[in-house]
């Protein structure tokens, strides 16, 4: 589920392993580059509403599972937070390297390490969330359903602190 935005920006950005890619944010001062980071997160957020969503349809259409549908929406949500993923790394690469940011660019390091933790997480949840998984251990979900909840806390503290660091750079 990409922006038509972010589905242009894909396109640019699949060729990142040539010697210049076509990348539309190059030359973009430091606050547009955060602003996109800014929406690459609403993008995640979003994939991860989506997931939830189709995780719950897929829990709620017992007792045949919809699994199909369920399938479908984690590799459209999957290719979304690559797609992401490939212009956060992008982002990044541009403020380590041409730009000479290296704390904004380890908020960026930091922020895509704390999504991986949090889509890692949240898939396991999932797993364990399927009729006769959570029963054999409710605290390990208890746990698992924490350690998301303090990774989105951190998300948010890292886009904080990118955010104030940046408005220091310009």
């Amino acid at each position: 589920m990409l922006t038509t935005a972010a589905a242009e920006v894909r396109a640019a950005t699949d060729g990142l392993g040539s010697a210049e890619p076509a990348w539309a944010w190059r030359d973009a001062p430091i606050a547009t580059l955060v602003r996109r980071i800014q929406q690459l997160q609403d993008e995640r957020a979003q994939a991860f509403r989506r997931l939830d969503q189709a995780h719950r349809q897929y829990l709620l259409s017992d007792p045949h599972h919809d699994f199909p549908s369920y399938r479908s929406v984690v590799h459209e949500v999957t290719q979304a937070f690559a797609a992401a993923s490939r212009e956060v790394l992008a982002v990044e690469a541009e403020l380590a390297g041409p730009r000479a940011q290296p704390v904004l660019a380890r908020h960026v390091r930091n922020l895509q390490e704390l999504e991986q933790t949090r889509l890692a997480t949240v898939a396991l949840l999932q797993v364990m969330g399927t009729p006769g998984v959570s029963e054999q251990d409710p605290e390990k979900l208890h746990q698992l359903k924490i350690k998301v909840i303090k990774t989105m806390e951190a998300i948010s503290e890292v886009l904080q602190e990118l955010r104030f660091d940046a408005e220091s750079a310009e």
